[in-house]
């Protein structure tokens, strides 16, 4: 068995894992030996002996951020959202129904301006933000969860994401049909919302009755399961979703809600489709929108799919520009992302050194062995401590060694809950 013991080496960046055989029989040259992990700055993998099925650094994939499951009725502007948002034309976007029949997934990048600074005062040759993943489900209709329109076959795509982004149509255009013959983008949130209920209540009736039997036999899994299935048939048969039990249960009831894996147990974020002339300052529709998702305490956004269009197509400069001249700050991408980071209490913290700058999503309240484990299992369960610099200070001291030079770098052990904008180094055994 080696014991290993990890240090941060400040002129290269390197993760130092030093590991000493515990057999002392051996000869001099034997007992011990050294390996050199390029980690959280630098390649992970550059100097290590083992394959990467052994040992594998998170790349900073979708596990970082989160997957939202783009939907909405037909021809509400989903496609042509998606298109814009990871600036590819894998989603077909034309104007009829059903123009996506098989699920696209792609990736973006989160804009963070912090990276730069960070990058720029490190010197750091990369920058890697965490991203986002989205999935383009196709259109659904009124009677989906009986196998109208596409039907079922969609539904099951909806269980697998963390978040819903609900694109609804506040947007007029005689030239494009809507598939209800009517522009009210509050009755298509709930046409969409209901096949979801009625979705969960089929699924949950079918497996209540065999749970009730196993908490009869005393099955502990189902004694855990049965209160909180009955709770949400309840809520469903009123008309309402599973995500509004969330207010109420505790911790190991919520673990139960979402093992159920409901469609209707995921965060909303409603997306407000409007012409480009409303991108600004919404309309009477998107008001409409907006006091439904406060009564819901869910998410909303305005955006001009059609504008993202183009300025995915622009150079950077140029795009600011453009969004400028329609009295837009950002692009609908960064309001969509906030709105996303909010609606799932998503923070960020970051590994800095002369090599990358790399930025990791974690849900607020995570503490510094977990926060380590999104980089690496081993990160997590050998954890000693971590060395961190908030944001700010490492901003205004001009990097770590001013940071700790002016006192304002810390260890922090098991307890510690990490912050938003930390900048964080990990020391662990393995």
């Amino acid at each position: 068995m080696a014991r290993c013991a990890t240090g941060i080496s400040p002129a290269t960046d390197r993760i130092i894992i030093s590991a000493k055989v515990a057999d002392k029989s051996r000869r001099p040259f034997q007992t011990g030996f050294k390996l050199l992990l390029w980690s959280l700055a630098l390649d992970p993998m550059a100097s290590f002996p083992h394959s990467r099925s052994q040992i594998e650094i998170n790349d900073g994939s979708t596990l970082m951020g989160f997957k939202c499951g783009i939907v909405g009725l037909p021809n509400v502007g989903k496609s042509t959202l998606f298109n814009a948002l990871t600036k590819t034309a894998a989603a077909q976007a034309a104007n009829y129904p059903f123009c996506t029949i098989e699920p696209n997934t792609g990736e973006v990048a989160v804009p963070d301006a912090r990276m730069q600074k960070l990058a720029s005062i490190a010197g750091s040759k990369e920058i890697i933000p965490t991203r986002i993943s989205f999935v383009d489900i196709a259109g659904l209709v009124r009677g989906a969860s009986k196998g109208e329109g596409l039907g079922n076959k969609f539904l099951a795509n909806i269980r697998e994401v963390d978040a819903v982004v609900h694109v609804l149509r506040c947007f007029e255009d005689d030239d494009i049909t809507h598939v209800e013959g009517r522009i009210n983008p509050v009755g298509d949130a709930e046409t969409i919302e209901t096949e979801l209920m009625l979705a969960d209540l089929e699924s949950l009736e079918r497996r209540v009755e065999q749970t009730r039997k196993r908490a009869t036999g005393k099955d502990k899994e189902s004694l855990a399961q049965l209160p909180v299935m009955e709770a949400v048939i309840k809520l469903l048969n009123e008309g309402k979703p599973a995500r509004l039990l969330l207010k109420t249960l505790g911790t190991d009831e919520i673990a139960v809600l979402k093992g159920l894996n409901l469609l209707t147990s995921h965060p909303v974020l409603y997306v407000c489709n409007v012409a480009e002339a409303d991108a600004a300052t919404g309309n009477e529709h998107t008001e409409a929108v907006a006091a439904m998702a406060k009564e819901q305490g869910a998410e909303c956004v305005i955006i001009s799919a059609a504008i993202e269009a183009e300025v995915a197509q622009l150079p950077e400069e140029e795009a600011t520009e453009f969004l400028s001249a329609l009295g837009l700050d950002e692009a609908g991408l960064d309001r969509l992302i906030r709105a996303g980071y909010h609606l799932l209490d998503l923070i960020t913290y970051f590994t800095v050194g002369p090599k990358e700058t790399r930025a990791w999503t974690i849900v607020r309240g995570t503490k510094a062995p977990q926060a380590a484990g999104v980089i690496h299992s081993d990160f997590e369960r050998g954890f000693i401590r971590a060395f961190t610099i908030s944001y700010d200070d490492y901003i205004a001291f001009k990097g770590e060694v001013g940071a700790k030079e002016a006192g304002k770098g810390r260890d922090e052990g098991k307890e510690y809950v990490v912050n938003d904008g930390d900048v964080i180094h990990f020391r662990f055994n393995t």
